[in-house]
């Protein structure tokens, strides 16, 4: 069993922009930094065995939260394919019919060249379960992005993605979760930094 606590890097340009930002390497703005500069990791936090996506923004945050975090590929954010760097009201407008095909597939949507919210978890659940190499619990901690955390709270939740979630994660806060067996599950959400 695994105990995985996720926390999503802080503000970009392109999150205040409201862009796709997806594998488009975006640093975090000044407002990002004084966000993650502010919070405090409680005491069972820290000491964890930490991950970050190979991406810039993931990257200074786990510099920023001061923890010794190693690069991993399986955490980088969901690939927006054609639509990265373009807005949802941009994408709506371009070809509706096809954005409207597109986000009736929830968890399964995927623009071209893209990547779906269903792979995204797959390959987080593959990694994490890699790293069970005994029967005994482990902690660890990941600085990822918000398609992860969210494609990890679809399996946890059996949330098809449609409609609205079960739960209102608040993304200046971090989520855990546990992995057992090839299931996920919730164990605690909102976790005040």
């Amino acid at each position: 069993m695994i105990h995985v606590y996720f926390i999503r890097h802080g503000q970009t340009q392109w999150n205040c922009e409201r862009r796709l930002q997806g594998r488009t390497d975006i640093p975090l703005n000044e407002a990002g930094r004084q966000q993650i500069s502010a919070y405090q990791l409680p005491s069972n936090l820290s000491s964890l065995r930490w991950f970050h996506s190979p991406l810039l923004r993931a990257q200074q945050t786990a510099e920023l939260l001061c923890v010794d975090a190693q690069t991993e590929m399986a955490l980088i954010e969901m690939s927006w394919g054609e639509w990265e760097g373009k807005t949802l009201q941009q994408l709506r407008s371009q070809d509706p019919c096809y954005f409207a095909k597109q986000e009736a597939l929830g968890l399964d949507l995927k623009p071209q060249n893209a990547e779906s919210p269903r792979l995204v978890a797959a390959r987080v659940s593959t990694w994490v379960e890699s790293l069970a190499i005994d029967n005994e619990e482990h902690y660890i901690g990941c600085v990822s992005h918000k398609g992860v955390i969210r494609a990890i709270y679809a399996l946890a939740t059996n949330w098809n993605m449609l409609g609205k979630a079960q739960h209102k994660m608040d993304y200046h806060c971090a989520q855990h979760f546990c992995f057992d067996r090839g299931r996920w599950s919730i164990v605690e959400l909102n976790i005040p930094l």
